[in-house]
């Protein structure tokens, strides 16, 4: 079976196409190396904001393991028969841990969410600022 050819990129057609309208004083290598730092930029973004997507399924997961390993532990401690009174006092004391571990992964889970948007806008702004720089350096060279 013949091999199909591997199709163009974008950036190699633009630049194709630069070059095939043969403008003066147009530096289309210029605007490729442009637009593909703004690619990267993003790529790179993405790559952070699916980093902290994994981060935080993994945190998930663990919270569900150790929540499933609580209801275990407390459901055997209260099949024991006892006195009321200290059965009151373990439900009491499952119920606030659980209530504590609750607003602790609260918060643990909004640091990775903050953490992963922070990395990823970071990196979209900090190529935003090198591709104004970009731009006035091309506006003062042609002055």
């Amino acid at each position: 079976m013949a091999k199909k050819p591997e199709p163009e990129s974008f950036m190699d057609m633009f630049a194709r196409f630069g070059r095939d309208l043969k403008m003066p004083e147009v530096d289309v290598e210029a605007i490729v190396s442009h637009h593909r730092k703004n690619f990267e930029a993003l790529e790179r973004s993405v790559k952070a904001t699916a980093s902290g997507a994994s981060s935080l399924m993994s945190k998930q997961r663990e919270m569900l393991q150790d929540a499933l390993r609580e209801i275990t532990d407390a459901a055997q401690s209260l099949r024991v028969p006892g006195n009321p009174q200290e059965m009151l006092a373990k439900q009491s004391d499952f119920a606030k841990r659980s209530f504590e571990a609750a607003v602790k992964n609260a918060g643990e889970v909004a640091a990775i969410v903050r953490k992963s948007g922070e990395e990823s806008v970071d990196i979209l702004r900090s190529r935003i600022h090198e591709s104004i720089e970009e731009i006035r350096d091309s506006i003062e060279k042609k002055k």
